[in-house]
């Protein structure tokens, strides 16, 4: 018997088997109208191959929220990759099969599909990779992270186009509402990523979380530590890129889920107050003011390394908080020493290290423009702070607008004003000096060469002393100025640099 007889012989046992579960179905009387010519494609092949089937998952949660998207989840009732390998040569395409998860995705021109088989699965408390095993319809709905996620529409004959909610999560999303379809403690014992998920969906859709299971999440927190890494840092990336990152970076708090997949920006949290003289001196929480911050930033870039410079900027003001009498709280080298953590965070997140470098620039850098607002500021510091910004220049000022988080509009408007006069005059001497892409004209094979050196430290402090007379305005940006500056002074810097 080939494989669509075999599928077609099948049918009427496997919707007896769906139909024990209709009398949990949430009568919605709603019907969509479903026109996407490669969605009537597929469900005519199934048909045709002798499944049902019905689309499921973001798909259906975005197509209520009349969002576009690209990717397209469907659910078979029987072999999912067999049914993925005929629809795939009538495609003409060549699908990716992932057989241990009855699953199957096609890429086509304008959508990703993907098909799972129903299915149950079994985990074991001290993993999130399940045992999957062939499960019905609701098997496959139960098993979903949140009732926002768990509705079907039919795309079979007898009822296309019909929603199918076991768990009311139709209601849910025009309620704006966040809750698993069984118990938060199994749905997340299962699998605790999706405790950061609920945050992610929180921030993505700007939808609440239901008390009960924000109560769930702050009580198995810990056990997000069971995850990998990279699962955890690709949620939380997903977070900061949000439409509402605000919302997420608070979650994470509230549930105590920050303390363990990023424990420097939890310690931000807090107020501490110090008495003298009958005064209390109080530093504002951190972390509250690096949420801000970030919120102020979002409408400005979507760039997801930005945002994460807006919320970790001040991350080292705890390591460096200091009482002093007679001036209050201070922070002084917090941004260099937040800069220098940026390598260690990075590795034991494992985010993507080409962009180290724009985060520790920017960190770095964040409170210079502020010191640059005096009028008698000199074109040598304006100089350097253009050399040191470099291509990083217009995202230094994004974000030092960001910072000003005062809730006076005056002294915020004055605060703006004055970046904008820093920021005319950095570009100003950054154009005239040749400054955007700036490196000594003089480079480090030719010191070597007129100097009879090897490859060292010297040729790096050489060049220095080059770029430092740049920067000053001893010499122009100039090859032929900088080589003649060079070669005036050598002798007198190999002398010092031997001693």
């Amino acid at each position: 018997m080939d494989e669509i007889e075999k599928n077609k012989s099948n049918r009427k046992r496997i919707r007896r088997k769906i139909s024990v579960f209709s009398f949990e179905l949430e009568p919605k009387n709603i019907n969509f109208n479903l026109d996407n010519k490669i969605i009537k494609f597929v469900a005519e092949t199934a048909q045709e191959f002798g499944v049902d089937i019905y689309l499921v998952g973001g798909y259906v949660r975005d197509l209520i929220l009349n969002k576009e998207v690209k990717d397209i989840d469907f659910t078979i009732v029987g072999d999912s990759i067999a049914f993925a390998n005929y629809l795939a040569k009538k495609l003409n395409k060549e699908p990716i099969l992932y057989e241990r998860f009855r699953t199957a995705m096609i890429v086509t021109d304008d959508y990703n599909l993907e098909f799972v088989g129903t299915r149950k699965e079994v985990y074991n408390k001290e993993s999130r990779n399940p045992i999957v095993k062939e499960g019905s319809l609701y098997d496959d709905i139960a098993r979903r992270d949140f009732t926002i996620n768990s509705l079907a529409i039919s795309l079979n004959r007898k009822n296309y186009g019909e929603l199918i909610d076991f768990f009311n999560g139709y209601n849910d999303i025009k309620d704006k509402i966040i809750k698993t379809p069984l118990e938060p403690e199994i749905t997340f014992s299962d699998d605790p990523l999706r405790m950061i998920r609920a945050v992610r969906f929180a921030a993505k859709l700007g939808f609440k979380i239901e008390e009960k299971t924000i109560e769930s999440i702050s009580k198995m927190s810990e056990r997000i530590k069971i995850i990998s890494q990279e699962r955890i840092s690709d949620e939380f990336l997903k977070i900061l890129a949000s439409d509402n990152p605000e919302i997420g970076i608070e979650l994470l708090y509230k549930t105590n889920l920050l303390k363990y997949i990023f424990p420097e920006l939890n310690d931000l949290a807090g107020v501490e107050l110090v008495e003298k003289s009958n005064k209390i001196f109080a530093h504002k929480d951190v972390l509250r003011h690096s949420i801000k911050v970030l919120e102020n930033i979002k409408s400005d870039t979507d760039n997801v390394w930005l945002r994460f410079v807006a919320l970790t900027h001040d991350i080292a003001k705890p390591a460096t908080k200091k009482f002093i009498d007679n001036i209050g709280w201070t922070f002084y080298g917090h941004e260099d020493l937040g800069a220098k953590w940026m390598k260690k965070i990075f590795k034991r997140m494992k985010f993507p290290f080409e962009n180290l470098k724009y985060v520790e620039t920017l960190i770095s850098l964040h409170q210079r423009p502020m010191q640059l607002v005096d009028e008698e500021v000199t074109d040598s510091a304006i100089r350097r702070l253009a050399f040191q910004a470099g291509e990083y220049l217009q995202d230094l000022f994004i974000l030092v607008k960001a910072d000003i988080t005062t809730k006076n509009p005056n002294l915020s408007e004055q605060y703006k004003n004055n970046y904008e006069k820093v920021f005319n005059k950095v570009i100003e001497v950054q154009e005239k000096d040749k400054l955007r892409e700036f490196q000594s004209p003089v480079r480090g094979e030719e010191i070597m060469e007129i100097c009879n050196l090897h490859p060292s430290k010297k040729v790096g402090l050489i060049k220095k002393k080059i770029e430092d007379a740049i920067l000053d305005g001893i010499i122009d940006n100039d090859y032929n100025a900088a080589k003649l500056y060079f070669l005036e002074n050598k002798d007198k810097w190999l002398e010092e640099l031997s001693n």
